[in-house]
């Protein structure tokens, strides 16, 4: 009974995956159960819920217990130059190595992957202008900063950070790079600038391309075997040949030795080894039938950003226009040309030579949108001083999922290239082909060799797997008990702060009460002593040690308390006040006077009175 009870409850849960990928974009079904399951239950407890059914009906109704799982999930625990050491190795070792590959004047493009607030992003950036220095990093650099908290995403784009955040930076940096502003500190906007935030899931969505550097430091870790995979294998596609890789302390990447160089397994940097990959992901198809227009956007924008990657990525020089007549992407060949720039993406189509020379571009964009379909422009001479250059143009448009046409992209094929050239091409594919197939005969010959020894090598990983998932495990734990430890602060500093109120607020009322001349007894609902002011204990001789919690009427001194008890009852029943009432008594001195007392309600102690003691002193002019 109890392993059907489990095995609906693993339905249950994979159930509730389903439904938060399907709802909202979320995709957590490549999360490890082991995490997955600790911190779903921990928010299902919160709101006392025993089953993920009943939980899923609940999120149903609830956008903001939406918000609450997310935050739940996505444990955003971050810092400025987390682990300084690995940090220390990156500014050292790589970024030198990195700068001089790259040609002088040439883009710098980094990913921080999983960038949660903003810290590492941010990061990077500062150890970026201090390599190649403020003005080169403003010029050259671009980062982008993705994650699929939208809320933690909010929090990064202001580049707002308390003065606690900032403790890990030398005062030099910090100087340098922040201002205050108020009780927290915000990143100078120039530099802020050159890192772009945006949605992405690792798992789902296009990789970013063409990188120098890739970050993605303890986010493989929540991820089971397959989807890191997944991942590693997009991360390989992103970076260029000789970009590196950087994961946090957690993650090892045990079995891409033929894709990945160790730089440092202790720091956890690697190097892409020079060869090609395809497309590491496979676009999600829509969904049809099904009125979730949030799911639509998300999938069309898949989809785009997708078509955007291979447009940048070919060989031939390419831009797209949408219906407005306005540019919405130009690839680098596009760019390099025909003179354009990134800042022409955004410009109207008319205001590019382009769109007329070497033939009237416009009219052939309003007719292959008019008639859905492609159209292709032969033998298009364009003159560039005294050279003259010959295209292929093709117009397509470009097509949503809906059948309504979005856009349209102008492809430019370059036919100048000799006949001559073309069979030298030719000849030299040949060679390649056959020196590629002389490998291959070499190559399976070495895969026999190779077979034998990896039967033991698999022992081995096997071993090393075992180790990382425990290892993972740990780490996963440890950034949970972070995560409680920052929550339990910030509640411990509320508490002083609320403890020091409550001290201030109970020194003033004591100072108010020893101002009082006259004597002042407070008594609780059972007429039992609560408070004995200073006045009190000089007209009756009694401290308030001596009478606290003792009941108000079986005190012996000079005051005869029980000619009080009618009024004292009255005032606890009507809770209005009664007197004065003139009571004969006797001081501390032994002189007798006149006492008068007056009873007033009091809210405290759950409905007390407050006594008044004065002694009546005789009129002077009598």
């Amino acid at each position: 009974m109890g392993k059907t009870r489990e095995v609906e409850t693993d339905e249950e849960l994979e159930a509730l995956l389903t439904f938060l990928r399907d709802s909202r974009g979320f995709d957590f079904t490549g999360y490890k159960r082991s995490s997955l399951t600790r911190r779903i239950r921990k928010r299902m407890t919160d709101v006392e819920m025993d089953s993920y059914a009943d939980y899923q009906d609940m999120l149903e109704t609830s956008a903001e217990e939406f918000n609450a799982l997310f935050n739940t999930i996505l444990i955003n625990v971050t810092s400025f130059f987390r682990d300084a050491e690995a940090w220390t190795y990156l500014q050292q070792e790589v970024l030198p190595d990195l700068v001089a590959q790259t040609a002088p004047g040439e883009e710098i493009r980094v990913w921080s992957a999983g960038c949660s607030s903003g810290e590492e992003a941010y990061s990077l950036a500062i150890m970026l202008a201090e390599t190649l220095g403020l003005d080169e990093a403003l010029e050259r650099v671009k980062i982008y900063a993705t994650d699929v908290d939208e809320e933690a995403l909010r929090d990064a784009r202001t580049g707002l950070y308390p003065a606690k955040a900032l403790e890990s930076l030398s005062s030099e940096l910090r100087d340098k790079y922040f201002t205050q502003n108020g009780a927290q500190f915000s990143l100078r906007s120039d530099l802020r600038r050159r890192v772009i935030f945006g949605r992405h899931d690792i798992t789902r969505d296009a990789p970013i391309s063409r990188l120098s550097l890739l970050v993605c430091r303890n986010t493989l870790m929540y991820f089971n075997v397959e989807a890191q995979t997944q991942i590693v294998d997009r991360f390989h596609f992103a970076l260029r040949e000789g970009g590196f890789l950087f994961l946090g302390k957690a993650e090892m990447l045990l079995n891409d030795g033929d894709r990945f160089e160790v730089l440092s397994m202790r720091q956890r940097v690697f190097r892409r080894r020079p060869g090609g990959a395809g497309l590491p992901y496979t676009p999600s198809p829509l969904r049809m039938g099904t009125s979730n227009t949030h799911q639509e956007v998300n999938s069309l924008a898949r989809n785009r950003q997708l078509r955007d990657l291979i447009l940048d990525s070919t060989p031939a020089p390419s831009l797209a226009v949408d219906l407005d007549g306005t540019v919405v992407m130009i690839n680098s060949h596009a760019r390099a040309q025909f003179a354009l720039t990134s800042n022409d993406i955004g410009r109207p189509f008319q205001d590019l030579e382009i769109s007329y020379r070497p033939v009237e571009l416009r009219s052939l964009i309003e007719q292959a949108t008019h008639e859905r379909r492609t159209l292709r422009v032969n033998g298009a001479e364009r003159r560039v001083g005294e050279e003259t250059q010959v295209y292929d143009i093709l117009i397509q448009p470009l097509v949503a999922p809906s059948g309504l046409p979005t856009a349209t992209n102008i492809t430019f094929t370059d036919v100048t290239v000799s006949t001559q050239l073309k069979s030298e091409v030719k000849r030299v594919r040949e060679e390649l082909e056959t020196a590629y197939e002389e490998l291959q005969s070499t190559n399976e010959e070495l895969e026999t060799t190779n077979e034998e020894l990896q039967s033991s090598i698999e022992e081995l990983e096997t071993t090393n797997e075992e180790l990382q998932s425990t290892n993972e495990e740990l780490e996963t734990t440890n950034e949970e008990l972070q995560s409680g430890n920052e929550e339990l602060e910030t509640m411990n500093e509320e508490m002083r702060i609320r403890t020091a109120e409550l001290d201030e607020a109970r020194a003033f009322l004591e100072g108010v009460l020893t101002s009082v001349a006259a004597g002042v007894v407070v008594l609780d609902s059972d007429a039992r002593v609560k408070s004995w002011n200073r006045g009190a204990a000089e007209l009756w001789g009694l401290r308030l040690d001596e009478v606290e919690n003792e009941e108000f009427f079986s005190l012996d001194f000079g005051l005869p308390a029980e000619q009080l008890r009618h009024a004292v009852q009255k005032c606890l029943e009507t809770g209005q006040r009664t007197g004065p009432v003139e009571v004969p008594a006797v001081n501390r001195i032994g002189r007798s006077i006149d006492c008068t007392v007056v009873c007033s309600p009091f809210d405290g102690y759950n409905g007390g009175v407050v006594l008044l003691m004065e002694e009546q002193r005789p009129d002077p002019a009598e």
